[in-house]
């Protein structure tokens, strides 16, 4: 991966109109915002563009419009979210490109912040049109991009807008991409993976590049059921897969081939329904009505061995149906184990993915790991060893 530009403190800075593309995509409900994590990630880098005095016009989506200016999709209430973690006048202004935002741009105080509209409500944002691209650098002298978990799309704002303005990476954007560089580069080892999710088929190129890195890879979640029954066991109601044989026989291949050991639960939390209790069961002994939503404790056993005799954790999906508290214990006991031998036996811990960050905060362990990233496709993409259009766009500003 080449350098890149990055903000830094030897910038000049004041009276500068920074552009500062983010990843507001919070959840709304109704106007208001049920979740600001996001948010807070880069309350830093504002921050640090306040004291440099430089002029902060910020610019980010919110769900997916279409190009179409949707009422309930506007980033006004983020505008007051915003102004309340700063403790700082925050401007908004309903409009994204123009006469009008160029001359706010320039009119707004040094230090002070602008939020523009949603720039999904254009549908050249996802066209990554050049034109909206070029409209779009108008409105600063400078552009910082601090939204990694966008980076992997190439949209006007994250990729094409590099070509017509001076662009650097955010400090967050850094610290992603470097913390992804120590796993896939420079791990220290022995280096292990726990990782869930639903589906095999959209991991897989995460799973077949990390199999060549990794000193073992835990499954679990969901896709550890499709695991569980090409090993002949019967899973009951459980959801999996269909058609993943091939797959899993490659995975199995490729481990076996570079080393990597790959683990798969060896007892479960198996209900009737999700709204019954949960019932501790060996693999043998999983019934045709049973649905499997949790590990077990001699799973759990085997994944603390493992993350004691590693030195770098990588985490990518929940252990079961955390959301429902009678099967989060899987979950949450990695969390906390990781957390404690994160602080205590120098791990580094890595954790990515809104389930398993969602899963992390359920527990109170957000603070206890090295790095966690808020991005989910982007995490992916770079695990997999892909270029992303957005890291790409800022290399060639070198």
């Amino acid at each position: 991966m080449a350098k890149i530009n990055h903000l830094d403190n030897n910038l000049k800075l004041e009276g500068k109109r920074v552009l500062l593309r983010v990843d507001f995509n919070v959840p709304l409900n109704n106007g208001s915002i049920t979740e600001f994590s996001r948010i807070e990630k880069v309350l830093p880098t504002i921050k640090f563009l306040i004291s440099k005095k430089a002029k902060i016009i910020i610019i980010s989506h919110v769900g997916r419009p279409k190009g179409k200016v949707l009422p309930n999709l506007t980033l006004e209430p983020i505008a007051l979210k915003l102004k309340n973690l700063l403790s700082k006048k925050v401007t908004f202004l309903n409009e994204t490109i123009g006469l009008n935002v160029i001359e706010k741009s320039k009119k707004i105080s040094n230090g002070e912040v602008l939020l523009l509209e949603n720039l999904r409500f254009h549908k050249e944002e996802e066209l990554n049109s050049k034109h909206f691209a070029k409209e779009l650098s108008k409105v600063g002298d400078i552009y910082v991009n601090e939204a990694f978990s966008c980076s992997h799309r190439a949209h006007a704002s994250v990729s094409e807008i590099t070509n017509y303005i001076t662009s650097f990476a955010g400090q967050q954007l850094l610290e992603e991409i470097n913390a992804i560089k120590i796993l896939t580069e420079k791990p220290k080892r022995p280096i292990s993976c726990i990782i869930g999710g639903s589906k095999i088929s959209t991991k897989i190129g995460v799973l077949t590049n990390l199999i060549k890195k990794m000193d073992s890879i835990i499954i679990v979640g969901a896709m550890a059921n499709n695991f569980i029954k090409y090993k002949k066991y019967n899973i009951g109601k459980s959801l999996y897969e269909k058609n993943t044989e091939n797959l899993i026989d490659n995975i199995i291949k490729q481990s076996n081939m570079h080393g990597c050991k790959l683990i798969i639960p060896k007892d479960v939390i198996v209900t009737k329904d999700y709204d019954s209790k949960g019932l501790l069961k060996n693999l043998d002994e999983i019934d045709n009505t049973d649905l499997i939503l949790d590990i077990g404790n001699k799973s759990i056993d085997t994944i603390f061995k493992i993350i004691d005799n590693s030195k770098t954790v990588l985490w990518n999906g929940p252990a079961g149906y955390f959301e429902i508290d009678e099967f989060s214990k899987g979950s949450g006991k990695i969390a906390k184990k990781i957390f404690e031998n994160t602080k205590n036996k120098s791990l580094l811990s890595i954790a990515g993915g809104g389930d398993t960050v969602a899963a992390i905060n359920k527990f109170n362990c957000y603070d206890g790991f090295s790095y966690i990233s808020t991005a989910g496709g982007a995490f992916l993409e770079l695990l997999e060893g892909k270029v992303l259009p957005g890291i790409k766009a800022l290399e060639k500003n070198e």
